[in-house]
């Protein structure tokens, strides 16, 4: 049987790939997920915060006694809450490439085309074989409009595109007028792949200490439903390459976003709760339902439930919305 798929260019032994997490801050983690049966691997993030503090500390220590900014310092998270610094990041690359032989992916993640293309061409020279771009972007002045947000993302991708020949993908989250324009876009920018979709982490209020605080909550299934519709509603229209992130819990959730037309999957939370060797009942029971359906390769499958080849190509689209309400039962 053969899993094998390709993505950016890369050639990996299955799509089952470790999205960015704080699970690969650890060498000896990424070498456990390349023995679970992971392709491939995306690092945890380096922030544009990180990089510009740094950028901050030595302007402010190659310019003493000239001016003052220190307070402008504290915009930034202190240090420590950071993971991995800027320099720490590009060595943590060359020590994944030196224990894994599976591809490891760099991971940038900001909303302003700032030092985005510098790091770009650090992380290549460091050996890192692609790039994914995290633009975490919630727009809040009244005065932008969707086209000046769209143009960020587009402006952020060629900026880097035009510094490294490795590939570059782009995850972004679905709050789009237009997301297939918005794909089509990125994808004439130069995009290696679209990675859907990036999850909008609201924050909480904390009604004893009266403060907005942080709140992460791990995905769920029904999440991956998302991406999986509008990798159907894309595959065949964009020549970009497609990854499904978020909610991805099971092989079977696997198995629905590869026919919708994924070229390879993501998986986080799964691994989170259940651990790194999740991966490889993950695997199984893609094997398993591949061997009982006479499946021979991970090819056969991928965008043979796309909107372009299922029969009722509207299922993708308002058919689906009237549909479910229509058939709704107390």
């Amino acid at each position: 049987m053969d899993l094998s798929t390709k993505y950016m260019g890369l050639n990996l032994r299955s799509p089952l790939m470790v999205s960015a997490s704080p699970l690969s801050e650890d060498i000896n983690n990424i070498k456990k997920m390349e023995d679970a049966g992971a392709a491939a691997v995306v690092l945890y993030s380096l922030f544009e915060e990180q990089i510009i503090r740094e950028e901050r500390e030595l302007h402010y220590h190659t310019t003493a006694g000239t001016y003052s900014f220190a307070e402008s310092l504290t915009y930034f998270p202190e240090p420590d809450e950071y993971r991995l610094g800027p320099e720490e990041y590009l060595n943590h690359i060359r020590k994944a490439k030196e224990a894994v032989n599976i591809p490891i992916i760099a991971s940038l993640n900001g909303s302003t085309n700032g030092g985005w293309t510098e790091y770009s061409k650090k992380f290549q020279q460091a050996g890192a074989d692609a790039i994914e771009l995290n633009v975490y972007y919630i727009p809040t002045n009244p005065e932008l409009t969707g086209c000046d947000v769209e143009k960020t993302y587009i402006d952020i991708l060629k900026a880097v595109k035009s510094a490294v020949t490795i590939p570059v993908a782009i995850k972004l989250s679905p709050y789009f007028s237009n997301m297939a324009n918005m794909a089509k876009k990125l994808d004439e920018a130069g995009a290696d792949a679209l990675v859907m979709f990036n999850r909008f982490y609201q924050p909480d209020i904390d009604l004893e200490a009266l403060e907005v605080k942080p709140h992460i909550q791990l995905s769920y299934p029904t999440a991956a439903r998302l991406s999986m519709t509008w990798i159907g509603i894309l595959k065949d229209k964009i020549k970009a390459d497609m990854a499904a992130t978020s909610g991805l819990h099971s092989g079977h959730d696997a198995l629905k976003v590869l026919m919708a037309g994924a070229n390879v999957t993501q998986f986080c939370s799964a691994l989170l709760k259940n651990g790194i060797y999740f991966l490889t009942d993950v695997e199984k029971e893609i094997v398993d339902w591949m061997t009982e359906h006479e499946y021979e390769s991970i090819q056969q499958m991928i965008g043979s439930m796309s909107q372009k080849n299922v029969a009722d190509p509207s299922s993708y689209e308002r058919a689906n919305y009237m549909k479910a309400l229509t058939y709704y039962k107390f």
